[in-house]
């Protein structure tokens, strides 16, 4: 196979710094909010992670593609990221379980990436600068023409994403006859989070974005699932308006990343863009009622604002960032709901907060029991 790799190519981003280097994947130009992954295996995961529509993704770790891909290693249907930026990406893989090269992979999928760039500076600029729109490209090195281009590309805030990765049709997963009957708002739902519920004895439906209440409940859930998904939460009023009207039903309610910051949200709780956001498979969560900490993986750039968590007599926070203090898990003191920020699916990432499925079934366990008797 002809390799790309030699061709020149550039990443130009909204505040004018240049980074050079060479173009691997499809050749072409990809335009989106740029942002860094500090896991060292799992990139396949997250380039299919749908939270990262739009996302130009910076990867921390030196070598990607050394392991190929595999077809059960994904968390949609296709790659989500907008674009690829990293140091050294493999023309080869050693795996034998591999189906193709990560080259190949990008060009059936139309993908864009830059290698051979200095990641551990892109990184750091990020940390320092923040978020911000970037474009790379491999066949249009002209920087003033790049500089207009990128200047049509709309900012994240404010930006409603989830429609555009949202299941079309609901769809069934799982066996019929399970004890637990879950309905899942897919607002950008990751696989292993169905597979998780699943493997706990739920049987699905997903549910589009746009569904109502009387959809869903037709299926007669014992539970409802809050997928994550990509863009700004702010941006969603029906969603939310939805997610008030499931919570209010007092069926047990379980939210992840972006479902745990529409589930905010509905209590009135104000969420804000972060400076350069969490993404990576080794941050620690200390569980407040436990007293635990814990290895997570993240991938969110918004987050919960302190003050009107604080004032919420209704809301107890139960998990909080130990590199930053941010809010990173909240419940309702009055009903069966809960929240994360973090990802306790972890695909790619630690084990440690897989227990969140755990205490959502004994959820809907402990509300049957009442219904029961």
């Amino acid at each position: 196979m002809k390799y790309a790799h030699k061709s020149p190519a550039v990443l130009l981003l909204e505040d004018g710094t240049v980074f050079w280097g060479k173009a691997a994947g499809k050749i072409g130009t990809a335009t989106g909010e740029i942002c860094f992954n500090t896991g060292m295996t799992g990139y396949q995961e997250i380039f299919t992670d749908p939270s990262y529509y739009r996302q130009l993704m910076v990867m921390a770790s030196v070598h990607i593609g050394n392991y190929g891909t595999h077809p059960e290693e994904v968390e949609s249907e296709g790659m989500k990221i907008a674009g690829l930026i990293c140091k050294s990406f493999s023309a080869t893989y050693s795996r034998a379980s591999a189906d193709m090269s990560l080259q190949e992979y990008y060009e059936r999928q139309n993908m864009v990436a830059i290698s051979d760039v200095d990641t551990r500076a892109i990184v750091r600029h990020i940390r320092s600068k923040g978020a911000m729109n970037a474009i790379i490209s491999s066949d249009n090195t002209d920087i003033e023409s790049l500089k207009a281009e990128l200047a049509k590309v709309p900012s994240m805030a404010g930006l409603e994403l989830s429609s555009q990765v949202t299941t079309k049709e609901s769809y069934y997963i799982g066996d019929e006859n399970s004890p637990y009957r879950v309905a899942v708002l897919d607002i950008g739902v990751k696989k292993n989070i169905l597979r998780s519920l699943v493997e706990r004895g739920c049987y699905l439906k997903v549910f589009p974005m746009n569904s109502t209440l009387q959809e869903m409940e037709s299926f007669e859930p014992n539970g409802f699932m809050i997928s994550n998904g990509p863009g700004d939460p702010a941006a969603m009023p029906d969603t939310t308006k939805l997610v008030t009207e499931i919570i209010n039903t007092g069926t047990p309610v379980f939210g992840i990343c972006l479902g745990h910051q529409i589930i905010a949200q509905s209590q009135g709780i104000r969420t804000y863009k972060m400076h350069h956001g969490h993404r990576g498979i080794n941050h620690p969560v200390k569980n407040l009622i436990t007293g635990s900490s814990e290895v997570t993986s993240q991938n969110h750039g918004f987050g919960l604002v302190e003050e009107d968590v604080n004032d919420h007599a209704d809301i107890e926070v139960t998990h909080i960032n130990l590199n930053d203090n941010t809010i990173e898990g909240i419940k309702l003191k009055s009903k069966k709901v809960f929240s994360v920020q973090h990802h306790p699916e972890a695909s790619p990432g630690p084990h440690d907060a897989r227990y969140l499925f755990d205490d959502f079934i004994r959820n809907m366990k402990e509300v049957e029991v009442l219904q029961d008797s």
